[in-house]
C-alpha cells in the first residue's frame, strides 16, 4: 500500500502588492458550464541533467514550484483572487484579492517505477494526488490549486486543479507554463516570455438568449476505457486513404473521434433514425485576431463548441472514411457559426450544453502545451486528464506515457453492458 503524506497545505499570495481591482469576465468565461474544477496530473521523472533549470540535488521541486508560482501570480493577479457574483444571472466578476492560490506540498516514500510511472491501471488513487482545499470551501471558488507530491527516486508529480472560468486549455497552460519559466530561470528571469493579456472586452458579447430548460445531470453509469494507437500505424495509412479519396488532408484528431463515435453508435445500437451527436470545442483566437493582442498571452476562454449531428445509421453503417468528413465538414462551418453566435444570429446559444445519453464530447490534449512544461527537470513523461463526469459521454485525447509514441485515447462513453462491443470496436480500428 503506498501512502502519500501532505506535509503542507496553504495559500501562496502573489510575492510582490498587485492592484486590488475586480476584472469582468466574458460572455464566454460566464456560461454556467465552465464553473467547475479541470483536474489533472503531471508526471516528472527525476532527470539529472534537467531542462536548462541548473537546479543542484538539494533543490526540492515543491519548494521551487512554490516560489515560482508567487511570482507567477504578479503577473496574474485574477489566480490569486476569488470569484464573486452570480454566474447564473450574468454578473459573475473576479476580484483581484491577493488572498492567492492554494498549495499542498507532499511525499511519498516509494519511487515513480514502483508505480508504473503512475500509468494505468492506477496505483495510487487520484486523490491523494490532487490538491483538495480546507473542509467546508468550495473548491470552484479558487481559481487554481496545485500539489506537488515528491517520489524517493527524485521524480515529482504536480496536481493541477483549475476552475475553467477563468481559463480555457491554452489559457491554463500558458499559466502553468509561465510558473514553469520562473521555477528554471529562479531569479534571472525578469519578465516572461509570453506576457498575460486580460482583454475579456474584446471578445464578442452577443444579446443574452432566453434561458433554455436546465441541463440534466443524471448519473449515466458510463465506463472507463483506454487504448493507445501508434501515430505510425493505423492513423497514418487513414490519413492517406482519405487524402486518396478526397484530395485533401485530414488530422490524427479527425480520425480519432470518428472512429470513437462510430464505435460508440454501434456497440449501443441506437435505432437507425434517432440522432447522435459529437462534439468538441474549437479553438477561436484566430478568427479574433484583429482585436486580440498581437504578441498573445490572451488566456481567458476563446472556443467555440461545434456539434456535429447525423443519423445513427449513417454513422454505424458508413465508411470510416466517410465519418471523418462529417467531422471535418463540422470544422469547416466553424467561423460563420462563430460569427452568427457573435452577431447574436442565433436562436439557441451554442454554449448551453444537453448532457444527453446520445452526446459524446471530446477533449482533446494534446496541443495544448501541457507537454512542454519543463520546471528544471525535464518536460514531463505523463499527463493523466481528469475531465470525466458522470452525467456526460466523454472521450479525451492525450498521449500515452514517454517514452512510447501515438495518441492514448481515454473515453468514458459506454455503460457496462454495452463496453466489450465498444472494446472490440476499438480494436478493430481500421477501414471498412
Amino acid at each position: 500500500m503506498v501512502t502519500v503524506t501532505r506535509k503542507s497545505g496553504s495559500f501562496v499570495a502573489p510575492s510582490a502588492p498587485t492592484p486590488a481591482e475586480t476584472l469582468e469576465l466574458s460572455a464566454i468565461d460566464r456560461v454556467p458550464g465552465l464553473r467547475h474544477t479541470v483536474r489533472s496530473l503531471h508526471v516528472f521523472r527525476h532527470n539529472k541533467n534537467g531542462g536548462g533549470g541548473g537546479h543542484d540535488d538539494a533543490a526540492r521541486p515543491a519548494a521551487v514550484i512554490r516560489a515560482a508560482l508567487a511570482r507567477v501570480l504578479v503577473d496574474y493577479p485574477a489566480f490569486a483572487g476569488r470569484f464573486v457574483g452570480s454566474v447564473l444571472a450574468g454578473e459573475a466578476c473576479v476580484a483581484c484579492t491577493g488572498d492567492g492560490a492554494w498549495f499542498v506540498e507532499a511525499a511519498t516514500d516509494c519511487s515513480l517505477d514502483d508505480v508504473n510511472g503512475m500509468d494505468y491501471p492506477m496505483m495510487i488513487s487520484q486523490d491523494e494526488l490532487l490538491p483538495a482545499p480546507e473542509d467546508g470551501v468550495d473548491p470552484t471558488s479558487i481559481p487554481v490549486m496545485m500539489q506537488v507530491t515528491e517520489f524517493s527516486c527524485g521524480g515529482f508529480v504536480v496536481g493541477l486543479v483549475a476552475v475553467h472560468t477563468l481559463a480555457d486549455g491554452l489559457g491554463a497552460a500558458q499559466f502553468i507554463s509561465a510558473v514553469a519559466e520562473f521555477a528554471r530561470g529562479g531569479a534571472a528571469v525578469e519578465k516572461l516570455t509570453v506576457c498575460p493579456v486580460w482583454a475579456r472586452a474584446v471578445i464578442p458579447n452577443p444579446p443574452k438568449l432566453p434561458p433554455g430548460p436546465p441541463p440534466s445531470f443524471q448519473s449515466l453509469g458510463f465506463q472507463h476505457f483506454s487504448t493507445d494507437v501508434a501515430s505510425d500505424g493505423i492513423i497514418s495509412h487513414v490519413k492517406a486513404e482519405y487524402f486518396q479519396s478526397n484530395g485533401q488532408y485530414c488530422s490524427a484528431f479527425d480520425v480519432a473521434v470518428a472512429k470513437i463515435w462510430q464505435a460508440r453508435t454501434r456497440a449501443i445500437r441506437y435505432k437507425p433514425e434517432s440522432q447522435v451527436h459529437v462534439c468538441f470545442f474549437a479553438n477561436t483566437r484566430h478568427l479574433l485576431t484583429q482585436v486580440l493582442p498581437k504578441g498573445g498571452g490572451y488566456y481567458g476562454n476563446c472556443f467555440y463548441p461545434v456539434t456535429v449531428t447525423a443519423t445513427a445509421e449513417d454513422v454505424a453503417a458508413k465508411r470510416l472514411l466517410d465519418v471523418i468528413k462529417m467531422i471535418r465538414d463540422g470544422k469547416a462551418r466553424l467561423p460563420l457559426e462563430f460569427a452568427k453566435w457573435a452577431s447574436g444570429d442565433v436562436k439557441v446559444d451554442p454554449y448551453q450544453l444537453t448532457f444527453e445519453h446520445n452526446v459524446l464530447f471530446v477533449s482533446d490534449w494534446t496541443r495544448l502545451g501541457f507537454f512542454e512544461v519543463d520546471y528544471g527537470w525535464g518536460a514531463p513523461t505523463h499527463i493523466i486528464p481528469f475531465t470525466y463526469a458522470d452525467y456526460m459521454a466523454v472521450a479525451v485525447l492525450g498521449a500515452p506515457p514517454v517514452p512510447k509514441k501515438g495518441t492514448r485515447i481515454m473515453t468514458q462513453c459506454v455503460e457496462e453492458k454495452h463496453l466489450k462491443e465498444f472494446q472490440e470496436e476499438m480494436k478493430s480500428f481500421h477501414l471498412i
